[in-house]
């Protein structure tokens, strides 16, 4: 398999690689690959988000976010390439985390067309972002980033959405699962 082109523009905070957006500073890293439209992602988030922005705020840890594109093909408007997209311009203003949140509570049903590129700005103004989100959502400069953050993550073995990783090792999607594992390489740290 050839490696994913890289895309012309990554957002503000990514890894060196543009394969996530980093949050925090702590030396635990963990990664969650999401979607989304993908409902299992939504249950992750509203359970175990509020557990890993105070892991973070703590300085325990830095949560890699990698959003995929994976349940395209269950929306009829490409939504999930256009949700991760629209991440990408909340990186930009560092607010990824907010707007993660708040497109996981407004998720739209998958087999539905998703929610319109002016939906997802309202959503962002409802997360504390202003005009220079709703610009970039309209230019759509990260619409090739999903793509290739996908691609990058099944080349890392990643099969299904959320997929954590704590320090590398995969855990469940739970907020004690993950605070378990980190825990744990702290102590061996």
């Amino acid at each position: 398999m050839t490696a994913p082109p890289v895309p012309s523009r990554i957002p503000a905070s990514a890894t060196p690689d543009g394969g996530g957006v980093v949050v925090g500073d702590g030396p635990v890293p963990v990664d969650a690959y999401i979607d989304f439209l993908c409902p299992f992602c939504r249950r992750f988030e509203l359970s175990s988000g509020a557990a890993l922005a105070a892991m973070v705020s703590a300085h325990q840890i830095s949560i890699t976010y990698h959003p995929m594109n994976f349940l395209d093909q269950a929306s009829t408007t490409h939504y999930s390439t256009r949700a991760a997209a629209s991440s990408g311009c909340a990186a930009d203003l560092d607010r990824f985390v907010d707007y993660a949140h708040a497109l996981f509570v407004n998720q739209p049903p998958e087999g539905s067309a998703g929610l319109s590129d002016t939906e997802l700005t309202a959503i962002g103004e409802s997360a504390g972002l202003g005009p220079a989100f709703a610009s970039c959502v309209a230019e759509g400069p990260y619409l090739d980033w999903p793509p290739y953050v996908t691609a990058r993550a099944l080349a890392a073995g990643v099969e299904a959405t959320p997929t954590v990783l704590v320090a590398g090792v995969a855990v469940p999607a739970e907020s004690e699962a993950i605070a378990a594992a980190v825990e744990q390489v702290s102590a061996q740290t």
